[in-house]
C-alpha cells in the first residue's frame, strides 16, 4: 500500500520529467497513453512479452528476440521499453514483425489494464527490471515472469536489503531468474529468491554474431565511404566526451591526413551539439542521415541515425567505445568486438566490469585516459596492421570462448511455452 502510494504520488514529477526531456526529444511528448496501459489496437494477444528498459538492454535481447521467433513462429511477441530510442531500436530491428508499446509505470490500475489487453503466456524482463505491481499481478494470473540476463551489483543489493521484507515478497512471486554471474546469483538469493528460481545462464550480451547481410552492407559502405583511407569510430559519446575526441582527431589528422572520423552520440537529442561541435572545430563534415557519401575532403561523419550502429562497427578499422571517458560507466564493447576490430575505452568502465575485464585479460581491450594517451592509441593501430589486427583478433575470440547464455536460456524458457 505504501509503495503504490508513492507511485501515485510522483506521477506529477514523471509528468515533468518527460516534458523537460522532451525539450531536446520530442518523442517524450507522445505516446502517453500507452504509459498508462492503453494499447489497443497495437498489440496480439495472447504471445511472449519481453521487456528492455532501454537502447541498451534492447541490444542484448535482440539475439533472443530472434531465436524466439524462430522458435515459436505462431506466438505473437510483444516487446516493450521505456524510452523512445529503445523504442527506435526495436521498430529498426524488427520492423513490424513484432509488436512494440511502451511498458506501463507501475500503478495497479494501469498494469491491470495492460495485461488485460496483452495476456502474455510469458513475461521475460532484460536484465534487472523488478516492478512490484506487474510480478504480483502475473504471479496472479499464473503467468511465469522470468529475469533474463540479470545481474545485481553489490550496492544495487544494498539498496534493496533496506527493504528486506518488500523484496522478500517480490522474489517469492519471481518464476525464475536466470543471472549473468555466480556472484549475481548468490546477491539474489541473500534477498530471498530460492536456489530452484534461480540458473546461472552467462551474458547474453557475448550472444551476438555478424549476419553475412550486415558484413555484405558494411563492406560495400566501406568501399564507397573510404575504400583507400583509414577510419576510426567514436560511438555512444555523451556529454565533454565529443570535445575530446574531436581535440585527438585534430591531432592525428597531422599525422594520417586522409584519416576519417565517424562520430555516433548516444542520445539522439545531443545529435545536434555533436555537429555543432564539430562545424566549430573546423573539421569538414557530413550527417549520415543526408545520404550524402564522404568525399575525399569529409574528415568527420556524425552518426544521427538509429539502428545502423553494428553497420557503421564494420566500416572501422578500429573503435573508441564512449561514456568512459567521462564517469558514465561506459557501453558495451562486444558490439565492436564482434568486428574483429580494436576496441579502446576509457577508464569508466564499471557498468561492463566484467566484460571490459575479459577483454582486457586477453589482450583485446586498449585502456586511454586522455587525448594525449587516445592519440597514442590510435596513431600505433593505424601504423601497424600487425598489431592492429592481433588486438582485433583477441576481442573477437573473448566474444566467441564466452558464447552460450542464449542457447542454455531457451532451454529453461521451454517448460513455459508450448
Amino acid at each position: 500500500m505504501i509503495y503504490n502510494i508513492l507511485v501515485y504520488l510522483i506521477q506529477p514529477l514523471v509528468w515533468g520529467r518527460l516534458l523537460w526531456r522532451s525539450r531536446k526529444a520530442p518523442a517524450y511528448r507522445r505516446r502517453w497513453a500507452e504509459r498508462y496501459g492503453y494499447c489497443r489496437g497495437k498489440v496480439q494477444p495472447g504471445g511472449i512479452m519481453l521487456h528492455a528498459v532501454s537502447v541498451g538492454e534492447t541490444l542484448a535481447a535482440i539475439p533472443l528476440l530472434r531465436a524466439l521467433r524462430y522458435r515459436y513462429p505462431l506466438l505473437p511477441i510483444i516487446v516493450t521499453t521505456m524510452t523512445p530510442t529503445g523504442s527506435e531500436q526495436v521498430q529498426s530491428a524488427f520492423g513490424k514483425d513484432v509488436h512494440h508499446v511502451y511498458l506501463p509505470y507501475d500503478l495497479p490500475g494501469a498494469m491491470k489494464r495492460f495485461l488485460n489487453r496483452v495476456k502474455p503466456k510469458l513475461v521475460i524482463v532484460m536484465e534487472t527490471e523488478l516492478w512490484p505491481n506487474l510480478i504480483k499481478a502475473l504471479h496472479r494470473r499464473n503467468i511465469p515472469f522470468v529475469v533474463a540476463n540479470a545481474r545485481l551489483s553489490v550496492r544495487s543489493a544494498a539498496g534493496y536489503k533496506i527493504f528486506s521484507g518488500f523484496v522478500a515478497n517480490i522474489m517469492r512471486h519471481i518464476t525464475l531468474i536466470a543471472a549473468q554471474k555466480y556472484e549475481d546469483g548468490a546477491r539474489f538469493l541473500v534477498l530471498g529468491l530460492k536456489n530452484k528460481q534461480l540458473a546461472v545462464t552467462g551474458s547474453l550480451k557475448f550472444d551476438i554474431s555478424i549476419t553475412p547481410d550486415l558484413a555484405a552492407q558494411a563492406l560495400n559502405l566501406r568501399r564507397q565511404w573510404a575504400p583507400h583511407r583509414p577510419v576510426w569510430i567514436a560511438t555512444s559519446t555523451h556529454e565533454g566526451e565529443e570535445t575530446l575526441l574531436l581535440q585527438a582527431h585534430c591531432q592525428l589528422l597531422m599525422m594520417f591526413s586522409d584519416l576519417l572520423l565517424i562520430l555516433v552520440p548516444r542520445h539522439p537529442e545531443r545529435f545536434s551539439s555533436a555537429r555543432d561541435m564539430t562545424m566549430k572545430a573546423g573539421f569538414n563534415y557530413i550527417m549520415r542521415s543526408s545520404g550524402e557519401m564522404p568525399s575525399n575532403s569529409t574528415q568527420v561523419v556524425v552518426g544521427d541515425t538509429m539502428g545502423e550502429l553494428r553497420l557503421l562497427y564494420g566500416i572501422a578499422d578500429l573503435a573508441f567505445v564512449g561514456g568512459s571517458l567521462v564517469a558514465r560507466g561506459g557501453h558495451n564493447p562486444l558490439e565492436a568486438a564482434v568486428h574483429a576490430i580494436p576496441v579502446l575505452m576509457g577508464p569508466h568502465t564499471f557498468n561492463f566490469c566484467d566484460i571490459c575485464s575479459k577483454l582486457a585479460e586477453a589482450g583485446g581491450l586498449i585502456t586511454v585516459t586522455d587525448v594525449p594517451s587516445l592519440v597514442d592509441a590510435v596513431s600505433n593501430l593505424l601504423t601497424d596492421k600487425n598489431y592492429r589486427m592481433y588486438y582485433g583478433r583477441q576481442a573477437v575470440e573473448v566474444v566467441y570462448q564466452n558464447q552460450g547464455a542464449l542457447q542454455r536460456l531457451l532451454n529453461l524458457l521451454e517448460p513455459y511455452l508450448p
